[in-house]
């Protein structure tokens, strides 16, 4: 059996597995067996029915039979009863309150129970147990269960036997089973085939950090006698995966480093006269930041950096002077024209957002700025008002563009179409980084033959892990730190009526005090009461007129949320900004660079429902002034312990980086960053939770690029990072 055979080939295969191992990827035998298990189910600790004794709270597998509803003899408390049998014996299972089990359990089908025994004598049984299905065949379990003598235990070992203990789950798709798996890769083990896969780690560093080969990994990932062998080769395919990106990263790196960019070099002087036209002094940290920004962009190779601040630390000032820095060029084939700049934005609100703060930055300058999104265009200046920016149709705009007229471009996802072409771009930024997939961040970098400067920004927090990973092309740069004058925002959890009133109080005096207010909700509309697992939450459509009418009646409420057209959406945000509106009710489309100082106040109702990051990018739209500032979090159920100790983590965080790291702790990095834009495994992403090995991977990744750019020397890895690259820059 070799690793490029087809499973078609090997396995007998119905279409419902072919269509099933299709979507996960599943194509040969290679292919079965890097489909690694996610966790393991051990029955180690799994009693028999025969020895159990009141009290204990035990793990049995076995099959139910007899399935019945009934009521107990004195209450008469509805409840489901079965028999669970073992093969040792039986017991009976009662479950109070729940009556519906007895029809959704099956009968003759292997599953995990756990609870408690209660009962005495002869009369025990399992009281409300937790039931899942069990990963592993009634056979593997008997297997198990009875290989339990210590005597037989010796004899097996003396004679290489190996009863496992610990039984490999895997992801699944409708057609296959974690069992079907475990059989399959254990009949392309047996077979030799995890032989023949090449190892793309290089022998020296498996060896420096002790990891396993290849093939050893493979059966202790997915046959392991022991959680200790599964931990070794989980540490061992977590670092090849964190390696080849590396390795991906650092030839992207190269190659762009070695294509022709524009050397950005403006006079200090008029870089010093910009700044200083600024309404405020930039911070320590936005001064470093500046620094660092213009020595890259005057030395050889094109810039590639990531400019990570939390909420208001000024990221807007930096890049304004990274723009003036270009416009301040003369690009080499033209004495008297422009080099071009281009920002690009998530959302049309921020878009507008930016295009109105270049004016500001550049008003005296002279220098045209355009702003493109999909509901329209306008430039700046306006021949007939000077002052003022004017719409203008789509193709006069592409038409300046495309011949230098305009030296900046503000835009959102529109300036990665083709008819967006530039005379001399050289440099483009990109505004909440992480919301563009690699395509379409590579795609505004090649608007032009020579590779222009970039620079990403994020005022999301990022893990050092993940920037490392996910950004490991991109040096980093941190603002960690707020303006001066800046009030910490006071951060309180609501969770009863007496401070829900409380609340209203101090938003009540906030507003009659001239400030204005949000109301963030989960939803947008109502959910359907006839749907029972519709999410019972709080929608803005509802709230929105509960306010108006019954809350805050004196003051005027407006409302926006995504099923607006941009046009609408930019009308309410338009009018919040101008004061027309006190209080604004919103899903999170507010969440991501809105900017009304005038703001000190905002309601998250069904807190508990956000991500710490997404709360503190909410709690960010009330930290752009000098007033004090207020962030309720409204705790609409109970939540789990996960959730509790998130939210007090949010009460108590002094920033965004703090709360970002423990958001990967609390949900993970696959929930902060989806796999799908990433391109990284789910082993990866656990990965992506030790400093360490990111940090080695890393450093052995750039070390091995710069002595073997092509990776000549190392066929099997440079065949993977190929694979590594289609996945990531889908």
């Amino acid at each position: 059996m070799q690793p490029a055979q087809p499973l078609a080939r090997t396995f007998r295969l119905t279409p419902l597995q072919q269509k099933a191992l299709g979507k996960l990827g599943i194509h040969t035998v290679g292919d079965l067996l890097r489909h690694l298990p996610a966790r393991y189910e051990t029955i180690e600790e799994v009693r028999s029915t025969a020895s159990l004794a009141a009290g204990e709270k035990v793990v049995v597998y076995g099959m139910f039979s007899q399935l019945e509803t009934g009521k107990t003899w004195k209450t008469k408390k509805p409840l489901a009863e079965a028999w669970l049998s073992d093969g040792t014996g039986r017991i009976k299972v009662r479950w109070f309150h729940q009556p519906y089990l007895a029809k959704m359990l099956q009968e003759q089908t292997l599953y995990k129970v756990s609870g408690t025994v209660s009962g005495s004598g002869g009369k025990l049984y399992l009281s409300n147990p937790e039931v899942t299905r069990a990963e592993i065949s009634a056979r593997e379990m008997e297997a198990s269960l009875f290989r339990r003598n210590a005597k037989e235990e010796i004899s097996a070992k003396a004679n290489g036997v190996h009863t496992p203990t610990l039984f490999a789950v895997y992801p699944e798709s409708h057609g296959v089973t974690s069992r079907w798996f475990r059989h399959a890769v254990a009949k392309a083990i047996a077979a030799g085939a995890h032989h023949a896969l090449e190892d793309p780690l290089p022998q020296e560093i498996r060896a420096r950090y002790r990891l396993p080969t290849l093939a050893t990994a493979l059966v202790w990932i997915h046959q392991p006698r022991t959680l200790s062998d599964a931990t070794a080769a989980r540490k061992r395919f977590a670092f090849e995966e964190i390696f080849t990106l590396q390795v991906l990263l650092a030839q992207k790196r190269r190659a762009r480093q070695l294509r022709p960019s524009l050397t950005l070099a403006p006079p200090k002087e008029a870089v010093r006269r910009f700044i200083a036209r600024f309404p405020f002094s930039l911070t320590r940290a936005q001064m470093r930041a500046v620094d660092t920004i213009l020595a890259d962009l005057a030395s050889e190779g094109a810039m590639a950096r990531l400019l990570e601040g939390d909420v208001g630390s000024g990221k807007t000032a930096v890049a304004a002077v990274a723009v003036f820095a270009a416009l301040a060029t003369a690009p080499p084939d033209n004495r008297w024209g422009r080099v071009q700049a281009a920002y690009m934005c998530p959302t049309e609100i921020l878009a507008r957002q930016q295009f109105e703060s270049f004016i500001e930055y550049f008003r005296e300058s002279g220098v045209r700025i355009g702003l493109i999104t999909s509901s329209g265009c306008r430039i700046f200046p306006s021949k007939v008002r000077p002052d003022e920016s004017v719409k203008i149709s789509r193709a006069q705009l592409l038409r300046w563009v495309a011949d230098g007229t305009v030296a900046a471009l503000v835009g959102t996802h529109a300036l990665i179409q083709k008819s967006v072409t530039f005379k001399n771009l050289g440099l483009v930024i990109i505004d909440e980084q992480h919301r563009f997939g690699t395509l379409q961040r590579a795609t505004l970098t090649r608007k032009d033959q020579r590779v222009p400067h970039l620079l990403s920004m994020s005022a999301t927090p990022i893990p050092r892990t993940l920037a490392l990973t996910l950004y490991g092309d991109l040096d980093l740069t941190l603002l960690d730190e707020l303006p001066p004058g800046r009030k910490k925002v006071i951060t309180r959890l609501v969770r009863t009526k007496e401070e829900v009133e409380a609340m209203y109080a101090v938003v009540r005096r906030e507003l009659a005090a001239g400030r204005q207010a949000y109301l963030i909700c989960p939803r947008i509309e109502e959910p359907d009461p006839q749907k029972a697992l519709a999410l019972q939450a709080k929608s803005a459509v509802e709230e929105a007129r509960r306010i108006q009418e019954k809350v805050f009646p004196e003051f005027r409420v407006g409302l926006a949320h995504g099923k607006l057209t941009p046009a609408e959406k930019e009308a309410v945000m338009r009018a919040f900004a101008a004061h027309e509106i006190d209080l604004l009710v919103a899903t999170s489309v507010v969440e991501v660079g809105v900017n009304v100082p005038n703001a000190t106040a905002i309601i998250i109702e069904g807190a508990e429902r956000f991500g710490l990051a997404q709360l503190h990018q909410l709690r960010g739209r009330v930290m752009r002034a000098a007033h004090q500032s207020y962030c309720f979090a409204v705790c609409t159920t109970r939540g789990g312990a996960t959730a509790q100790k998130r939210l007090t983590a949010f009460q108590k965080a002094k920033n965004g980086f703090a709360l970002a790291e423990l958001d990967l702790q609390l949900r993970g990095p696959g929930e902060l960053y989806g796999r799908a834009q990433s391109g990284i495994s789910d082993i990866g992403m656990e990965a992506l939770q030790n400093i360490k090995l990111v940090e080695a991977a890393r450093t052995e990744a750039q070390q091995l690029v710069a002595r073997d750019p092509s990776l000549n020397a190392y066929p099997a890895l440079a065949a993977r990072v190929a694979e590594k690259e289609i996945l990531h820059m889908e």
